[in-house]
């Protein structure tokens, strides 16, 4: 497999107050087209500011990322963003599904900011992810558990290369969990794309292709 996502070298700290606290300290690694890989590691310990990072969502102090090729930090904005929304997907601990419009809706919300709505292939998503009945139903009508299959239709919806989850069972129960994780990994492996998920949880991140835990802001076991 070639190497999709490649890091070099990264940096990122925050300053509250007169303080700088580093988060990342020179991290570099590589992610190969089509692997399921997880950061792993404490809160704290830097793994969702290294996905932000990774994914085009937060721009390192120093050091490089590079997409299929491309420099993500050295593109202008626009191009990032229409970058982000074409060929990547995200799934979020939050849900962040908009309350006010049903679950079809939502799905299709990054479809229509690229300009190719299809409500035929959000139906088919959402009965993918196992909710063919809940098509017209309100976020306030669904359990977390289903809010979040919805977040996983809706980062499918523009046919990305690859998923970004960050701590995408943070807000259910184990058994909920469990089947997320393994919902991310059935529909990024039955479509050949690459899945980077951020969790604390060792026993899921174990069913993954690849773990790299995180300690300090720095790689400790890459796998």
């Amino acid at each position: 497999m070639s190497i999709q996502l490649k890091a070099n070298d990264l940096v990122r700290s925050f300053r509250i107050s007169r303080t700088t606290i580093p988060v990342l300290r020179g991290v570099s690694l590589e992610i190969s087209g089509g692997e399921a890989v997880f950061l792993c590691g404490a809160s704290g310990a830097g793994k969702t500011t290294l996905l932000y990072t990774l994914a085009g969502l937060e721009t390192p102090e120093s050091g490089t990322v590079e997409f299929e090729g491309s420099s993500l930090y050295d593109m202008g904005s626009d191009r990032l963003t229409q970058l982000r929304n074409r060929r990547m997907g995200f799934v979020f601990q939050s849900y962040f599904l908009l309350p006010e419009l049903t679950a079809l809706e939502n799905v299709l919300v990054p479809a229509m900011i690229a300009g190719r709505t299809s409500v035929e292939k959000g139906s088919e998503l959402l009965a993918r992810v196992g909710l063919s009945e809940r098509l017209h139903h309100l976020p306030s009508e669904l359990s977390g558990g289903e809010q979040q299959r919805v977040a996983i239709a809706r980062a499918l919806i523009n046919d990305p290369a690859i998923l970004f989850a960050d701590e995408p069972t943070g807000n259910l129960d184990s058994h909920t969990g469990e089947a997320i994780i393994e919902l991310l990994l059935g529909v990024a492996r039955s479509d050949a794309r690459t899945l980077v998920v951020v969790t604390h949880d060792e026993h899921l991140a174990q069913r993954g292709d690849r773990l790299m835990r995180i300690e300090d802001g720095r790689l400790a076991l890459p796998t």
